[in-house]
């Protein structure tokens, strides 16, 4: 009777955990295949649209009304328009979008912008850190790193004025077609940081 006893308690817990063994490899495949998206890890390509990426609204589609003017920017991805596949698999494609007054742009920022809104990559160009600050004053307004204090001018193509950054923001032209706000080209400039 024990033996018995013990043969059905080694069937069940064999098969308890071969069914739980099952499952969980079954949940590792499917992360693993929605973290491994064809073409999320490419870079942004013309045509492609933007949603925001982070909020209450993170993966929705972002349209121009949706950036407001004078900032603060917003976070975004590129997003295949055909495919629907969000470009997010690499940090170098995270986009900060701004709307400013297209008057105030120099003639090299200009023509990258449309109706005033600017795309630019949201990672400094000085350690590879986010460039997650919006600060504003009387004078000026400019987007910050806080990592090491780095500040760019988004009206003069996001050229360093203040810190360590070695050179300016890569810019991603748009455009707007049918009220949707477009990737326009490639990033003028790396996205790659300063190796050290």
């Amino acid at each position: 009777m024990r033996s018995r006893a013990r043969l059905r308690r080694a069937r069940r817990d064999f098969l308890r955990t071969t069914l739980l063994g099952s499952v969980g490899i079954s949940l590792f495949a499917r992360a693993l295949a929605e973290q491994e998206k064809p073409g999320s890890e490419d870079r942004p390509a013309p045509g492609d649209l933007f949603v925001f990426s982070e909020g209450d609204r993170e993966g929705e589609t972002i349209q121009p009304g949706d950036i407001p003017e004078g900032g603060p920017p917003v976070f975004a991805w590129p997003m295949d328009p055909t495919t629907k596949v969000v470009r997010d698999g690499s940090r170098l494609n995270q986009v900060l979008l701004l709307r400013l007054d297209p008057t105030s742009l120099d003639d090299d920022t200009r023509p990258r912008s449309a109706d005033g809104i600017l795309a630019y990559s949201a990672i400094c160009s000085h350690a590879g850190c986010p460039v997650t600050g919006w600060v504003q004053s009387e004078e000026t307004q400019v987007l910050k790193c806080f990592c090491h204090n780095s500040e760019y001018d988004p009206r003069r193509t996001a050229e360093v004025v203040f810190g360590p950054a070695p050179r300016h923001l890569a810019a991603l032209p748009v455009k707007i077609v049918d009220g949707s706000l477009i990737v326009a080209g490639k990033f003028f400039g790396s996205v790659v940081p300063q190796q050290s």
